[in-house]
């Protein structure tokens, strides 16, 4: 059943990974593809570091959101579609940063005492 709790976090890495593909960060996309992997780790420290590193990627997805409506406010393009997609992926990678306050994932983890 966790496996169901960990799609939306394994989801949010892999658009990452296609995000920093695209950019031409092939080791950061490699990584972003094989640090799911550690969610089969039963620690303590696994929860905290991948609400870390979402977090961190849900500023990069803000980051270019603004980069991009920039861009294209400067050439007269339309940009409200484009910000509202990479808002609803920032904030998706923000709510699978929660998903580690659930009861089920804090037992997994042994969060819980």
């Amino acid at each position: 059943m966790n496996t169901l709790r960990w799609l939306p976090i394994v989801l949010s890495f892999l658009l990452l990974g296609a995000h920093c593909y695209r950019a031409g960060w092939l080791w950061i996309a490699v990584g972003c593809a094989l640090v799911p992997l550690a969610l089969l780790i039963r620690q303590w420290w696994v929860p905290r570091l991948f609400q870390i590193l979402l977090v961190v990627a849900a500023l990069e997805w803000g980051r270019t959101l603004y980069l991009l409506a920039q861009m294209r406010m400067a050439f007269d393009q339309p940009w409200g579609r484009m910000a509202l997609i990479l808002g609803a992926v920032a904030g998706f990678t923000l709510l699978s940063a929660l998903l580690f306050e659930t009861r089920a994932l804090r037992r997994r983890y042994r969060l819980e005492e």
